[in-house]
């Protein structure tokens, strides 16, 4: 069932999505050769409780870290543990917070050192990628229209649309309806109305769009190896937009 936020449950979770905004500029300046993803999610964890809130992701269908750490062809839901950043990698750290009840979640693929000219395309064009979704995010469109955006654009750009895996809603859950597929039809799906709040994230691909999973029923990768960006933010349909709440 999609649920229509109240002014107060949105600006409840505006500040959930600033303390998730907060995580990830906390986090940046550790992002360094050698750190393990076990560090990254400690400190994520410990900074995410130091404002009053829980992680969203710990414990959730049994995840055992606090932040997903996805390392270069790992598309998403890597779990933390003893691997240690190098230079030239990238890393999509996906974060959750609870505050007061309700969800902020937002993730974003950083750079580790210096990373060569496909990385620096893939993850700027995802990145971009999120926004051409976002415009498409007002009161009448329809989920359909987010997703037709990000994957014309992903297109474009030769890179791979990830079609398992869908943006959704937040609130209470962190995961509510309606799913926000990175492709489909324009003028398809839910209609969007004021007071929706909805996780729009685009995962796109260097190479092909085929995906698995590994043994531990969590960590997603690329077929093929080639690397992977991650970029999302919650955000709540406006009268005549849209407003990001995983922002300052």
């Amino acid at each position: 069932m999609i649920t229509i936020k109240s002014n107060r449950e949105i600006e409840l979770m505006k500040q959930a999505g600033n303390i998730v905004y907060q995580t990830h500029q906390y986090l940046k300046s550790f992002l360094k050769e050698g750190i393990t993803t076990e560090e990254i999610d400690q400190l994520a964890e410990k900074f995410i409780r130091s404002k009053g809130a829980t992680p969203s992701f710990k414990g959730y269908d049994g995840f055992p870290g606090s932040v997903c750490t996805s390392i270069n062809h790992q598309v998403v839901h890597g779990i933390p543990g003893k691997t240690k950043l190098k230079n030239g990698d990238i890393i999509s750290i996906d974060i959750g917070a609870c505050y007061k009840g309700f969800h902020g979640d937002s993730a974003w693929t950083y750079a580790v050192g210096e990373v060569d000219d496909e990385k620096k395309y893939l993850m700027e064009h995802t990145e971009k990628a999120l926004f051409e979704g976002l415009k498409q995010v007002k009161p009448g469109n329809r989920v359909g229209d987010i997703g037709y955006a990000i994957e014309q654009y992903a297109l474009k750009h030769h890179l791979g649309v990830v079609k398992e895996l869908v943006g959704h809603g937040v609130g209470t859950d962190v995961h509510e309806d309606p799913e926000v597929p990175n492709y489909g039809k324009a003028g398809t799906g839910p209609l969007l109305k004021k007071g929706m709040v909805i996780a729009v994230e685009p995962m796109l691909n260097l190479g092909t769009a085929d995906i698995y999973m590994l043994d531990d029923d969590w960590t997603v990768e690329t077929a093929d190896g080639k690397p992977s960006a991650h970029y999302e933010h919650t955000v709540a349909v406006t009268e005549d937009g849209y407003q990001i709440l995983t922002g300052e």
